[in-house]
């Protein structure tokens, strides 16, 4: 019995395989034997679909969610949400996700498509979305197009504290981080939240460029003149 790898784009496997040989063993036989825990053994590794060559931005957020409907094994993309929009503004199922909520009122401000002081239903419903993206999906299709590595500090959310899976997937980022400065020193990182912004007591974290912010289920994360003047360029809405 092991991890599944099916969808790890094959350039990843060596750096994959070395990684978990620094992550304990009895954890990683632990994870094998509980099937209890997100986003599954069959998941896991599911966000090094993008090749390596191809790897501009590594994106960390914090843990999976914490729904089985929902966690896919890339950071920040609930499996459960398709459609971005509705009548009334942003879709029932985007409303009432947080960080989503407020990762795509981000890209609209970006965007210049609502103003700061007015990021309400009523305002995304007066936008014109005709030549915008339409569901989730498209969007993390975006964001894979333009290079970025959605991973989560944890690889794994359990029954466990938060802190406890995070410290055994230490060493493994560890030494991803290292090898990848060895094929991809160019890469930058985004280090989003807390838990994300502990890598940077790794050594090997400090030989990329790094940029710093909120996690985004906080509402400040919307306004964030850094995040905004990153995201701008990028047009990830436009199809």
């Amino acid at each position: 019995m092991t991890f599944n790898f099916s969808a790890v784009d094959p350039s990843w496997l060596p750096l994959i395989q070395s990684a978990l040989n620094e992550v304990d063993p009895d954890y990683k036989r632990s994870l094998l034997q509980d099937p209890n825990w997100l986003p599954g053994k069959e998941a896991l590794f599911n966000a090094f679909s993008l090749p390596l060559a191809q790897l501009k931005v590594i994106l960390f957020g914090e843990s999976p969610y914490p729904r089985a409907v929902s966690a896919n094994g890339y950071a920040f993309y609930d499996a459960s949400v398709d459609k971005l929009w509705s009548e009334q503004g942003l879709s029932k199922a985007v409303n009432r996700a947080t960080s989503l909520r407020n990762l795509i009122k981000m890209l609209l401000l970006a965007e210049g498509l609502l103003l700061p002081q007015d990021l309400s239903q009523a305002a995304i419903a007066a936008v014109n979305k005709s030549n915008l993206i339409q569901t989730l999906p498209e969007l993390f299709d975006r964001l894979k197009q333009r290079g970025f590595l959605l991973l989560n500090a944890s690889l794994v959310l359990s029954s466990k504290p938060v802190q406890t899976d995070l410290k055994a997937w230490q060493p493994f980022m560890a030494k991803l981080l290292h090898l990848i400065a060895e094929k991809a020193p160019q890469t930058e990182l985004l280090l989003w939240g807390r838990l994300a912004q502990m890598m940077d007591h790794f050594q090997q974290t400090h030989f990329f460029k790094r940029h710093y912010a909120e996690h985004p289920y906080n509402i400040s994360f919307i306004h964030n003149p850094a995040v905004l003047a990153y995201f701008k360029p990028l047009h990830l809405l436009r199809p």
